[in-house]
């Protein structure tokens, strides 16, 4: 069969295609704006890319369109495909129907933390020898790829909360069907989908009304949001998880801090210890993920002990404080921080591990909630554990000089935020700023403009 992909190197619809290929069929696909690391990985499968959007990509006709989110109508390709009758469906709804269909899904869902803690979940159970099969939302540094349809009848996948199609307005994740479930946390995002965070609760709790009552549910000991998707109704087991003292009650997995950047700690499971995971991961929200992976890795028999020490030797996603380059002691890392909360435990867990050495924040608020001002109150305040915040406005956003022009020289040092309408503008602050060794954080779901790289050119001409 050939299918083609619209959307083809957004990280849920490439990883669909690399199933599809493995599946033996022919695949395409097209998209605007194609960049690494998924439009790498596609080219390396065989899988044919087309920059653009145009009805001629649909020739030869394909058996079979998917349909990435992000499509609407009005788009050229889109509507060639309801033109000339050609079959269709979700991303979510073929996944559901061709690959998970009988298999028992271990799935990971929540605001912030998705991709990290499915490929925590995978590496506990690969490495207990069960071969599952997989789709992450990245690309997880010790797979070759995003997915794949593994030996067994295990599955793990990352659940988004975003919508199928513009034709299926569900959330992709109720499309999934787990007997494992992790809900790693629950706030307010994706405001062009959702008018409001109970908006986004009752989404979750249709998740949770499809988990078996045999299943198990895997939570936060500590989430307002997720207790009120809960009270909406709940069959199945739930287990809560927490770090040190945070909660007055036992919690059913614990973390016990050994190192204050959350290098090192110990995983007590209801409060009789395990083992301790010393590891080259920093900050809380990757502590809470590894307990959640443990607990989920548990229901399907693999026990504590060997998932403790195989997060030992996880080493992390792309895109998630990678380390891109060490110039003279100036280290470039690449995040995918997209929401307030996510930047500042990135850069609080940073701090915790480098001490007083200086960290730069470079930071493009891209994510559609982000754009529509939604988190201003926040977004300052995020990036408190950096010395010099620099915020990329490469989409005129009005809100955003007016926010830092406003910021209080009470609460912050004069001059610690400032505002790049370009690329070329924001290397030229970053650099003004760089006299020694530091740390610079550019932090974006999308490609930045190849900000990265750019950057990296520069202190390499100055520093030679």
């Amino acid at each position: 069969m050939h299918i083609h992909i619209l959307g083809i190197c957004g990280t849920f619809m490439g990883s669909l295609a690399v199933l599809a290929r493995e599946l033996g069929h022919t695949v395409t696909g097209s998209d605007q704006g194609v960049y690494p690391p998924m439009s790498t990985q596609l080219e390396a499968q065989g899988i044919g890319l087309m920059e653009g959007y145009d009805p001629d990509n649909l020739k030869p006709e394909p058996d079979l369109v998917l349909i990435g989110n992000a499509m609407s109508r009005g788009n050229p390709e889109v509507e060639a495909v309801l033109n000339q009758n050609i079959d269709y469906m979700s991303g979510p709804e073929w996944l559901a129907r061709e690959v998970l269909r009988h298999r028992w899904v271990l799935a990971v869902a929540g605001t912030h933390g998705k991709t990290t803690t499915t490929a925590m979940l995978l590496w506990i159970l690969e490495q207990a020898g069960l071969e599952p099969g997989y789709l992450i939302g990245g690309v997880p540094n010790d797979f070759p790829v995003s997915a794949r349809l593994g030996n067994s009848d295990f599955f793990v996948i990352e659940a988004d909360e975003y919508d199928s199609a513009f034709f299926d307005k569900r959330s992709k994740f109720v499309h999934y069907r787990p007997h494992t479930l992790i809900l790693n946390n629950l706030e307010f995002d994706h405001a062009d989908i959702f008018d409001n965070v109970e908006a986004i609760e009752r989404q979750f709790h249709h998740l949770v009304r499809t988990v078996p009552s045999r299943g198990l549910i895997v939570r936060p000991a500590l989430d307002t949001h997720l207790d009120r998707a809960l009270e909406l109704g709940c069959w199945s087991s739930v287990q809560a998880a927490s770090v040190s003292s945070e909660v007055p009650y036992m919690a059913d997995w614990r973390a016990e801090l050994l190192a204050e950047d959350g290098s090192r700690f110990m995983v007590l499971h209801r409060e009789q210890p395990v083992a301790s995971v010393s590891w080259s991961q920093t900050g809380l929200h990757n502590v809470r993920n590894a307990l959640a992976a443990i607990a989920a890795a548990r229901h399907v028999g693999v026990t504590p002990d060997h998932a403790v020490a195989a997060l030992c030797h996880f080493s992390g996603v792309k895109r998630r404080m990678e380390l891109l380059a060490d110039v003279g002691g100036v280290r470039v890392y690449d995040d995918f921080a997209h929401h307030p909360t996510a930047i500042a435990t990135t850069l609080e867990g940073l701090r915790h591990k480098v001490g007083d050495e200086t960290i730069l924040a470079l930071i493009e608020p891209r994510s559609n909630t982000m754009q529509q001002g939604f988190h201003q109150e926040s977004l300052l305040p995020s990036a408190a554990a950096a010395n010099q915040v620099f915020w990329a406005n490469l989409n005129g956003m009005d809100w955003l000089p007016a926010l830092v022009e406003g910021s209080s020289p009470g609460a912050e040092t004069p001059g610690r935020h400032r505002v790049g309408a370009s690329v070329e503008e924001l290397i030229g602050q970053v650099l003004d700023q760089v006299s020694g060794p530091c740390h610079i954080v550019i932090m974006s779901n999308g490609g930045f403009g190849g900000i990265h790289q750019k950057l990296i050119a520069e202190l390499e001409r100055k520093s030679g």
